[in-house]
């Protein structure tokens, strides 16, 4: 193992922003979770928020309990010890998804764009783990990857006015679970009837960067048993 390569910049008044090397890589987001656990380790109760991403760490700071260049010394001599090629473990969560052409409309585009059956689409999707590489876009919206090769698809040319909420979505070679109705570009192959942001429970969301996830496949009364929520048909000329 060797140590890490990063850059730090400021990245507001009270903010600074890590930068790894900017690609796609399970390493990379091993070093970005590996680098949130020694700077809370390091700046404890002068942190006001850390928000990770795929190959980045914003540092929020409490302004009124140190400074930019106290933040900037900790940071810099916290992340000495931080070394490639170590893994660090998130937890495994599993996700029930109801596959099915009424819960995911775009199932048969993918099946007929890669010339292959809707239940070897299901299958590809469930037969991966999925790393958490950043959650954004809405709260509990969580970027997985990534997707086997062969399902691979481009975001609709016109996305949806409406994607329900718990809509399982793949683009390009990411999948994720929409947390709430949304307007969104997604393929949608299928529903989770788990909840994954409420600001009322603890945690707020089911998973978090640097875990692991993995889709199991349930019917449509398991679906509902379990809370899920089937869309409304959309009536002839409706669509946007």
């Amino acid at each position: 193992m060797s140590q890490a390569q990063y850059h730090l910049t400021t990245a507001g008044e009270n903010a600074l922003m890590l930068y790894f090397d900017q690609r796609i890589d399970p390493a990379i987001s091993a070093l970005v979770q590996q680098a949130c656990q020694l700077i809370r380790a390091e700046l404890t109760d002068d942190i006001i928020d850390l928000l990770p991403s795929y190959a980045s760490v914003l540092v929020i700071y409490n302004p009124f309990t140190t400074d930019h260049y106290q933040v900037q010394a900790q940071l810099r001599h916290c992340l000495k010890q931080l070394q490639t090629g170590s893994h660090t473990q998130g937890k495994r969560v599993e996700l029930p998804v109801y596959y099915s052409e009424q819960s995911g409309p775009d199932l048969t585009l993918i099946a007929n764009s890669k010339g292959i059956s809707i239940d070897e689409v299901i299958q590809r999707h469930q037969a991966i783990s999925y790393r958490v590489y950043a959650i954004g876009f809405a709260p509990g919206f969580a970027y997985l990857g990534e997707v086997d090769p062969l399902l691979q698809m481009p975001r609709l040319a016109t996305p949806r006015a409406k994607v329900p909420r718990g809509a399982v979505a793949i683009a390009d070679r990411q999948t994720a679970v929409y947390p709430a109705a949304s307007p969104g570009g997604w393929n949608l192959i299928g529903l989770c009837p788990v909840a994954m942001f409420n600001p009322n429970a603890s945690p707020v969301m089911p998973v978090a960067v640097g875990d692991e996830v993995r889709f199991v496949a349930i019917d449509k009364n398991e679906f509902l048993r379990l809370g899920g929520e089937l869309p409304e048909p959309e009536l002839p000329g409706n669509k946007p």
